[in-house]
């Protein structure tokens, strides 16, 4: 059986990024917050680690500055 999770790459844009913290918040194993209060994908969790917050915490942040690349379905 293949994961398909570990095709994909979780990027958070930082010149769209606010500060809200909602991705951080729903999927705080995937993501953190910088010293300045900017979102950061967790070293090592770019492709989610199989995370199933992971779509919610992109439905959540208010200027969609997370995108997930080569995620199937």
């Amino acid at each position: 059986m293949a994961n398909d999770m570990t095709s994909q790459v979780i990027r958070v844009d930082g010149d769209r990024c606010v500060g809200a913290g909602m991705c951080a918040l729903t999927a705080p194993g995937v993501f953190t917050q910088d010293d300045d209060g900017f979102s950061q994908v967790l070293a090592g969790r770019e492709d989610g680690g199989g995370d199933p917050m992971v779509k919610e915490a992109v439905r959540a942040c208010p200027v969609q500055a997370i995108s997930v690349e080569g995620a199937a379905g």
